[in-house]
């Protein structure tokens, strides 16, 4: 990392398939309701997985829908308790390689953020393992019984939402070095502002990784 001492400097992480290997959500689904119910829900909303995939679908409302089928009407602490019991999952998905970047920018005194899609309460307890202490995660809703109503609260925080929320926790871009890790089609408006961007997944398109480093290279320009 070539960074001056004076300069401030903030790295932002992707969790799904970033930070971890694979996709949290359908772990934390099968954690908390089974293999079985897990393929029960794919299976029903197969149809409107398949045109997000696509693009054919908005991934906020897919992912909404889906959500909803496994966690409308839970109890808001019983889904807090789940997000504390699976961290100790999730700490095994982890990308080794990815952890030892972000424990090297937290010795360097580097501000580590992580910016995902994901649900703010099963990804806090592993931040909170990993000593991360900023979070921009996607938000649910709850009833006035304290209830999830299997909507957001916030928008989705994936695509051009992730460098919203970013600019919201750090504001004057110009004021600091940003450092971005992603994988994929949610995380290519952040890689793009980020003055060092890093496509994690060698599985994804490499054009993409191309993309992010010349808008980063026109952005300092």
């Amino acid at each position: 990392m070539n960074v001056s001492a004076d300069e401030t400097v903030v790295a932002a992480f992707d969790f799904d398939g970033t930070l971890t290997t694979r996709d949290t959500l359908l772990a934390f689904i099968r954690f908390t309701h089974g293999r079985r119910g897990l393929l029960v829900g794919l299976l029903r909303y197969a149809p409107c997985l398949l045109l997000m995939r696509m693009g054919l679908y908005p991934n906020w409302k897919a992912k909404e829908r889906f959500f909803s089928h496994f966690y409308r009407g839970v109890p808001h602490r019983r889904f807090m308790q789940w997000g504390r019991q699976f961290a100790g999952v999730a700490m095994t998905m982890l990308n080794g390689r990815m952890v030892e970047m972000l424990h090297r920018h937290q010795a360097e005194g580097h501000t580590v953020c992580v910016v995902t899609a994901s649900i703010d309460e099963w990804v806090r307890p592993v931040c909170d393992r990993l000593g991360i202490r900023v979070l921009l995660a996607t938000h649910i809703e709850l009833s006035p019984d304290g209830s999830l109503t299997g909507r957001f609260l916030s928008p989705n925080c994936y695509g051009s939402e992730k460098v919203e929320r970013l600019l919201e926790a750090f504001p004057h871009r110009a004021t600091y070095k940003l450092y971005a890790y992603g994988n994929g089609r949610g995380d290519r408006e952040l890689l793009a502002l980020a003055d060092e961007a890093f496509l994690v997944s060698g599985r994804r398109n490499y054009f993409l990784f191309l993309y992010t480093k010349f808008c980063a290279r026109r952005n300092k320009g």
